[in-house]
């Protein structure tokens, strides 16, 4: 029988050996032409596509969240729509280059990357990060959450085994089988370990930045979705809906409030209502409340990602027939105020303020309190209104006329297809860009000189002869020449 204590040396030896085989399979790796590697990404894509129903339900069988299908969809968007986005990027060789400026620039694989995996979504992240590893000629090894283990597990089998069917090297892509704290920590602090990518919990992304190896990570979401009076109202309501309970709310992009001007509340709500929206009384609001998160104020596991009837059977009360998502009135923002939260299930916060402008702070009010940085909805049809959400709000994307969840990371919008959402520094991360190939390389750049150091010293007079004073006297003339000439 395994002690736990030979558990965690079992895990930090099997990382460094996953770590070393990784590097040495990289070395390879950049020895490959662009052709080369365009050709094992688009193999990698070909299998996430026809393994995407299969790994789906695996995914879902084994943590309990979400929908098979909706798993289903986020595999074949991981695949299809990242690949669709990458496929003509250049990423190996000379990128760039500037005949006129005398310059190129050469892409430099970072090496071996840690690709960190939620339990949220498993099979679709590692999907993602395989092969924006790969295209960018970086191996990569993956640290899984505990309970997506075998799912995770089985996809990097799938991707490896398209990867040395192309012609690639083994080892390209690895996976850890024994998860500990301690191995994941091993894996990265490696020195052979160039760069981490994590996705996952606020504590994990926060280890990753503190471990002393480059990290990107990403914070947690918050979404709050504005309902302005000139929008079309049952349209925005259906997006809102169907993006909140897209497998069941585990994209950290996905709707967390709805905050709409109080001259349209009441058809908002109504319309709520209509398309199975149901308005929690305040007493079973509490009682949802206390089932959805813990005492100490993180999220129930147990309730992530499952259906309006399983959270209400989990809080003890009745919900109608049909219900699709649980709504609760806002009432404030804070950790006395719960539902301001983000709520990995369908569930949402409802508020309502006087006017665009009011609207607006409630909005930067929830993501000031979780969120900032990340993404922020609104349905309008007015652009002045949506031109001042864009300049303002406290995100690193702002979704126009479409649910969130989808919308956020590309797929129903033209951002940059992503299942990794940089924060930007106001969410305590490296970049706020939807993460892609082109982060995960360095730039060589290769510069003639085009001019002297002679040709650097200000156009005057020779200085020869003159003492401090005379040659301070000249540098202020000629700099006041100088803001002349600029406007200054």
């Amino acid at each position: 029988m395994t002690r736990l204590e030979d558990r965690d040396l079992l895990s930090v030896q099997e990382v460094r050996d996953l770590v070393a085989r990784a590097k040495e399979a990289q070395k390879c790796l950049a020895t490959f032409s662009q052709a080369r590697i365009d050709e094992l990404v688009q193999a990698v894509m070909m299998a996430a596509m026809r393994n995407s129903p299969a790994l789906g339900r695996l995914a879902r069988d084994e943590t309990g969240f979400g929908k098979a299908e909706d798993k289903t969809l986020k595999n074949f968007f991981a695949a299809s729509s990242v690949y669709e986005a990458i496929k003509d990027l250049k990423t190996v060789g000379i990128v760039k280059e500037d005949k006129v400026n005398r310059m190129f620039e050469v892409a430099v694989p970072v090496g071996v990357v840690a690709g960190l995996i939620p339990c949220t979504n498993p099979t679709s992240t590692a999907i993602f990060k395989a092969m924006i590893a790969l295209k960018a000629g970086n191996a990569i090894v993956f640290s899984p959450h505990p309970s997506a283990k075998g799912c995770i597990q089985e996809t990097v089998r799938i991707l490896s085994e398209a990867v040395v069917s192309a012609g690639g090297p083994e080892d390209i892509f690895g996976c850890m089988s024994i998860v500990t704290q301690e191995g994941t920590e091993e894996l990265m602090h490696s020195r052979d370990v160039a760069l981490i990518l994590a996705t996952g919990g606020a504590g994990m992304v926060r280890a990753a930045y503190s471990s002393g190896t480059p990290a990107i990570g990403v914070g947690p979401g918050n979404t709050p979705a504005f309902i302005e009076r000139s929008a079309d109202i049952p349209t925005a309501v259906r997006r809102i809906i169907s993006s909140k309970t897209f497998d069941y709310s585990t994209i950290c992009a996905s709707e967390q409030s709805v905050v709409v001007e109080s001259c349209i509340e009441r058809g908002v709500r109504e319309e709520f209502a209509r398309q199975g929206g149901y308005f929690l009384p305040q007493e079973d609001a509490a009682k949802v409340a206390r089932a959805i998160f813990t005492p100490s104020g993180g999220m129930n596991p147990r309730t992530v990602g499952k259906p309006p009837k399983f959270i209400a059977d989990a809080a003890g009360i009745s919900i109608p027939d049909g219900t699709v998502l649980l709504l609760a009135e806002g009432m404030g923002v804070g950790k006395e105020y719960p539902f301001s939260h983000e709520k990995l299930c369908p569930v949402l916060a409802f508020y309502s303020a006087d006017g665009w402008e009011k609207c607006c702070e409630q909005c930067i009010e929830l993501l000031a309190f979780e969120g900032a940085g990340h993404t922020l909805a609104i349905h309008s049809s007015n652009e002045e209104v949506i031109r001042e959400f864009g300049l303002k709000k406290p995100v690193s994307r702002v979704v126009v006329n479409a649910g969130s969840a989808l919308g956020a990371v590309g797929a129903t919008t033209n951002l940059v297809p992503s299942m990794t959402l940089g924060c930007g520094a106001i969410g305590h991360n490296a970049t706020s860009d939807n993460v892609g190939p082109l982060h995960l390389i360095n730039i060589r750049r290769v510069a003639w000189g085009v001019r002297e150091i002679e040709d650097l010293r200000p156009s005057t007079p020779s200085t020869n002869g003159l003492d401090g004073a005379a040659l301070e006297l000249l540098v202020e003339r000629v700099t006041a020449k100088l803001a002349e000439r600029l406007g200054l």
